[in-house]
């Protein structure tokens, strides 16, 4: 069973940083695509980045273009996402999603993971 945790969620100030981190054990991570999610009350879930099986090509949804980093440390099979310029509309439940496709792709629709974390609070608020 493919496990997926998140972790680095918190309260933070608008205009503030966090580094949010998704561990998966045992996974031989660099074979997958990770994508980063994210669901505020009320609304669907989104698709906010993603970073490729292939070739670690990275996409970003508009609203965090310049603000938001993915990157992947397959070593410690663990993918990050560095937020910063935090604004309140930012804030959300965000989950990372694992893509076990061969299939070279980083997409932001959910329908392409497999497997999901638990999800972690990020508020932002002053």
């Amino acid at each position: 069973q493919v496990q997926l945790v998140e972790s680095g969620g918190g309260l933070v100030q608008p205009g503030g940083a966090l580094t949010l981190s998704c561990s998966v054990p045992d996974s031989n991570l660099e074979y997958y695509t990770i994508g980063w999610f994210r669901q505020a009350p009320g609304k669907k879930r989104e698709g906010i980045s993603c970073i490729s099986n292939r070739d670690d090509s990275t996409l970003y949804e508009d609203s965090v273009k310049g603000r938001f980093a993915i990157s992947r440390d397959n070593a410690k099979n663990t993918a990050y996402l560095q937020m910063k310029s935090l604004k309140p509309e930012d804030t959300a439940v965000y989950y990372c999603g694992l893509d076990m496709s061969p299939a070279p792709r980083c997409s932001l629709w959910s329908a392409h993971y497999n497997h999901w974390g638990q999800g972690t609070q990020v508020t932002v608020s002053s």
